[in-house]
């Protein structure tokens, strides 16, 4: 197996040693390099060409977005996955077009990282396993381009996510209380890790919001309720 050389870009010191712990509890993952500042990023980058990225936005020295459309205009071998509290619809849209791999809101949990990179993986060894460019490989490659106008709901779901564990998920969370993963998992006979990937879709859908508490020993928790509908 492949390992993937990742470089952490993050300006808040305690974030990215938390960053750090992560990422050295994934396989075959090397950190090569962490960096504080865009222009300590900029140097790392060159030197050590790293095959992932994770980066912040906000920096005292200017827009992780303004590194990304560099990297970018450079052709840079680099990817990159955003870890930022930005919750801004027009970020969004930078970043995607900017071409980031994933897009990540803080707080960062493990499992949600955890997912990204193991997607990284396959979607490169996918990619470095083609000879010939056809239509479906492409389709397999960038998911988005599938014709999902025509695909029934259970196709639409992401990889790893169904529509009956879905709904148990979702009549669990219809009570209102704040529920941790491990509650949730033991309320419909599912693991902690499984009950998490269908709680952070949620989150990403909007059906659900988190929070992070700190337990009695001080390790946080990530706790989610129903989102609270807009005004």
């Amino acid at each position: 197996m492949t390992t993937i050389r990742l470089l952490i870009v993050e300006d808040d010191r305690k974030i990215a040693e938390i960053q750090r712990r992560f990422v050295e509890r994934l396989e075959n993952v090397d950190l090569c390099g962490i960096a504080h500042t865009l222009a300590d990023a900029r140097d790392q980058i060159e030197i050590l060409a790293p095959d992932l990225i994770l980066l912040d936005v906000y920096f005292p020295d200017g827009s992780g977005l303004e590194l990304l459309r560099e990297l970018r205009a450079e052709d840079s071998g680099s990817d990159i996955i955003l870890i930022t509290a930005a919750k801004e619809v027009e970020t969004l849209r930078s970043a995607l077009r900017g071409g980031v791999f994933d897009y990540i809101l803080k707080p960062l949990v493990f499992e949600r990282l955890q997912e990204a990179v193991n997607r990284y993986r396959e979607h490169m060894a996918r990619l470095s396993s083609l000879h010939h460019v056809a239509q479906k490989e492409v389709d397999a490659l960038l998911p988005r381009t599938s014709s999902e106008g025509v695909q029934s709901t259970d196709q639409r779901l992401p990889k790893g996510i169904d529509a009956l564990t879905l709904d148990k998920i979702r009549a669990v969370m219809a009570s209102g209380r704040h529920l941790s993963a491990e509650e949730v998992g033991a309320a419909i006979g599912a693991s902690r890790t499984t009950a998490r990937r269908y709680l952070e879709y949620l989150v990403g859908t909007e059906e659900l919001s988190a929070e992070v508490t700190y337990g009695t020993v001080g390790r946080p928790e990530r706790r989610y309720c129903a989102a609270t509908p807009s005004s």
